[in-house]
């Protein structure tokens, strides 16, 4: 949804992810829409992947002046389930795929405020990064690593003009919950979404669009958006 916002928005953006077919959906859409759109298939986790993508993008569409790190997987249980493949899938995309694509494009990102250009590193957080909710705890660490990252980049980017930004959704309809069997919490998830007017794909897209939207000078650093009714 984003893609297709910042597109509609006079944006070329370039997509990344694993799945192929999704990517070359959505870059026929935007095209058709008479945007300006490039698949990249590439799995996050392997550095050397998101590497070459960066320069494919700068290459076929020029650096990048926005970039929205939003790769995550969301796998919740008891810390005494000790499932310890669980844990790991989680710090490889949330952690190290955030790192590997923050490696690959901030030369972008540098080299465009240098020259007086937009420059904005979006990094997608959670409100688990701060809440405290039980079986969350790996997944509650990634989170709060990357809201924690966020701002010490700022501390070294924002002098170069380097924007620097966080967004910690609460219960948003995606496919994350699909990922999670822990029956409390797909339990907790599915009554959200059952029981309120839940956050869509389309508000977060917006959120990220007022963010590079607001002057230069102008650097909102966090944003949490939550559903009104959702009380934790």
């Amino acid at each position: 949804m984003t893609a297709r916002r910042l597109a509609e928005l006079g944006a070329s953006v370039a997509v990344l992810a694993r799945r192929k077919d999704r990517l070359d959906a959505l870059v026929r859409d935007i095209e058709a829409a008479g945007g300006t759109a490039l698949a990249v298939a590439v799995d996050v986790t392997d550095r050397e992947a998101v590497t070459a993508a960066a320069r494919q993008v700068a290459d076929r569409l020029g650096r990048a002046d926005l970039v929205f790190n939003n790769a995550g997987v969301q796998l919740i249980s008891g810390i005494e389930e000790l499932r310890v493949d669980d844990w790991q899938r989680q710090i490889d995309l949330n952690i190290t795929g955030l790192m590997n694509v923050i490696a690959a494009f901030l030369p972008h990102l540098t080299a465009s405020a240098a020259e007086g250009g937009p420059a904005d590193l979006v990094n997608t957080s959670s409100i688990a990064a701060t809440r405290i909710l039980e079986k969350f705890s790996v997944y509650s660490g990634t989170k709060a690593y990357i809201s924690h990252l966020t701002r010490l980049l700022r501390v070294e980017l924002g002098p170069r003009m380097v924007r620097v930004a966080t967004i910690e959704p609460g219960m948003v309809d995606t496919e994350l919950p699909d990922h999670v069997t822990d029956p409390d919490a797909s339990k907790l998830m599915a009554g959200l979404i059952r029981d309120i007017d839940v956050l869509q794909g389309a508000d977060i897209a917006e959120t990220v669009a007022f963010m590079a939207a607001v002057p230069r000078h102008v650097n909102l650093t966090e944003i949490t958006v939550l559903p009104t009714a959702q009380a934790v």
